[in-house]
């Protein structure tokens, strides 16, 4: 089953964490799938990846782009995987009937809204009865990540 980890944002955004997790996708030659809410922000976040450093870019795409297969990383508000993607990203409370597809599966959720937090512990549950094997991380006092459960 695939390895499925709960980030709770707690101390940083989902723009500043996605990109650094992005980073470490592709320093692994893998692949990623970014699922988000709307196709507005599947739109919004591929624009803030071109410019949410100085020092270069993450390599992505989206609808707007084309060429999902050449594309080392996908962003879309449907529950696809055009580029042979190891890796899934849920954010936005989006969710996957295809979680199993892939060897890891990072849900994102923002741990100052109560709405989202109650919607990513019946997310928890779906995928654990689904038989994956789930972790919870949160953010500490500096903002690095703990395996909390």
């Amino acid at each position: 089953m695939t390895e499925v980890r709960f980030y709770h944002l707690t101390r940083s955004t989902l723009e500043s964490a996605l990109p650094k997790m992005l980073e470490k996708t592709l320093e692994r030659d893998q692949r990623a799938v970014v699922l988000t809410g709307s196709p507005e922000r599947a739109e919004a976040l591929a624009s803030y990846l071109w410019t949410y450093i100085d020092r270069g870019f993450l390599p992505h795409g989206s609808a707007k782009d084309g060429r999902a297969e050449d594309q080392p990383i996908w962003l879309s508000d449907k529950d696809e995987r055009p580029n042979d993607a190891q890796i899934l990203f849920l954010t936005d409370g989006a969710a996957s009937d295809r979680v199993g597809e892939y060897e890891l599966c990072a849900v994102l959720f923002d741990g100052k809204n109560p709405d989202t937090v109650s919607a990513s512990r019946d997310q928890w549950q779906v995928l654990k009865d689904a038989g994956h094997e789930v972790t919870y991380w949160q953010q500490d006092e500096s903002g690095k990540w703990e395996k909390k459960a």
